[in-house]
């Protein structure tokens, strides 16, 4: 029960409890938004540093907790001054994607609420916010480490294979993507429209801010080990849960990869295959010792139809993952009149290319003549633009249609919020 001396009003939305204490702050700048479950150990402490940070930076804050707790959280963080967000329990990504309706500040601020990260200083995060940065991610290896805060397993191991891996796969340069310690402006957290419900949200903010092509930046943060008599989520669950946590990760960056497993890779087959296939139109050729033959033009088709499967559903991949402005020069593209018109000018040119082999076969008798001929050669071209131009237009249909049902759900969502 809350005590009605520390909290003044409480609004409710479904299964969502908004609790506000007594004394509350008006027209934020920042929130500090933290999910907590069962921290009634540190909570206390935790917005007693949080409002020391707040003063430091001279910045005008609110703390909310997105508190999930069968202990005494909640009461506790309410008496302190923050306000409380109650939610069943449902992942720490599903905390944030709660919160966000009720985030006030322009600035946020994301973490912990164990003491293990200092939120007694916010000024790195102050200073680059107000610079401009609209995602900023805390790094313990540019901060500092305490002894046993740490395990080397995961100093030495996890965090840095799994930094290099996502920074491999999206070009981006970050220290450390497990820290949970970062800032993002509440525009660009409403615009990344964050969909996983666990862990592998920290994965997904930092692959749609490189996505979505936010201002990001690094700050040095303090990581500190739990205080004494607590036990970190990890093992309260057991022994596998960070290796549980690093495959949920590498998970999340393989399934938003669209870009590197999808479009980088399909434009390169595309361009090598339709390289081939143009080259070996009228017959052979020959490139010192090696000879290119029809063979070799099945080979190269192949690789056209395969690397045009893979770029245009990596295409359709950004609108299913909501990437924002980066999928709109192919509206154009992919305009339904525009992709008819490009889809029947290369069903006309497939079957034009495919009529010099009918001629021949009328001529020999409804036989095939003995060798392959130069119109063989155009009739597989030719088929190469058929299929080319069936997947083209079946695709325009299916994006078109993706496309307005990601906008209608867009819409639903904004009406929901207001």
């Amino acid at each position: 029960m809350i005590d009605s001396c520390t909290s003044e009003s409480v609004a409710e939305h479904g299964e969502i409890k908004l609790l506000i204490p007594a004394v509350d702050v008006t027209d934020p700048e920042l929130s500090i938004v933290i999910p907590a479950l069962n921290e009634d150990r540190t909570i206390g402490e935790f917005v007693d540093w949080c409002k020391e940070g707040l003063c430091r930076s001279n910045i005008r804050g609110e703390i909310l907790i997105i508190d999930s707790s069968s202990d005494k959280t909640a009461e506790i963080a309410l008496a302190r001054g923050a306000r409380v967000l109650k939610t069943p329990r449902r992942g720490l990504g599903r905390a944030y994607i709660d919160a966000i309706p009720y985030i006030r500040g322009k600035y946020t601020i994301l973490g912990d609420a164990d003491l293990t990260y200092d939120f007694r200083k916010l000024e790195p995060f102050v200073e680059q916010f107000r610079r401009g940065s609209e995602y900023i991610m805390g790094s313990r290896f540019k901060g500092s480490i305490e002894k046993g805060a740490m395990p080397p397993l995961h100093r030495y191991f996890g965090t840095p294979l799994t930094t290099w891996i996502l920074n491999m796969l999206y070009g981006s340069s970050f220290s450390d993507i497990h820290c949970g310690m970062r800032g993002v402006t509440r525009d660009a957290l409403q615009r990344m429209e964050l969909r996983s419900q666990s862990w592998q949200y920290a994965s997904e903010m930092i692959i749609k801010s490189v996505h979505l092509g936010l201002r990001t930046s690094e700050v040095p943060v303090t990581f500190y080990k739990d205080v004494e008599g607590r036990q970190s989520h990890h093992r309260r669950i057991g022994w596998w849960s960070p290796w549980l946590a690093g495959w949920i990760s590498i998970q999340a960056m393989l399934i938003w990869g669209a870009d590197f497993f999808l479009i980088r890779p399909g434009i390169l087959l595309l361009l090598l295959g339709a390289i081939g296939v143009g080259a070996l139109f009228n017959g052979p050729v020959q490139i010192g010792s090696i000879g290119f033959s029809l063979h070799w033009m099945l080979l190269f088709l192949m690789f056209c139809l395969v690397g045009l499967q893979l770029f245009l559903m990596g295409i359709l991949a950004r609108i299913v993952y909501g990437y924002g402005d980066r999928e709109k020069p192919w509206q154009i593209v992919f305009r339904f009149n525009l992709a008819v018109a490009i889809s029947s000018a290369l069903l006309m040119a497939g079957i034009l290319s495919m009529l010099p082999l009918a001629r021949e076969y009328a001529l020999y008798n409804y036989r095939l003549p003995p060798g392959p001929s130069t119109a063989s050669f155009q009739a597989v071209g030719g088929v190469g633009m058929v299929l080319g131009s069936f997947i083209n237009f079946t695709y325009s249909m299916v994006y078109n249609a993706v496309r307005l049902s990601a906008l209608r759900g867009k819409a639903v969502a904004k009406g929901h919020n207001r």
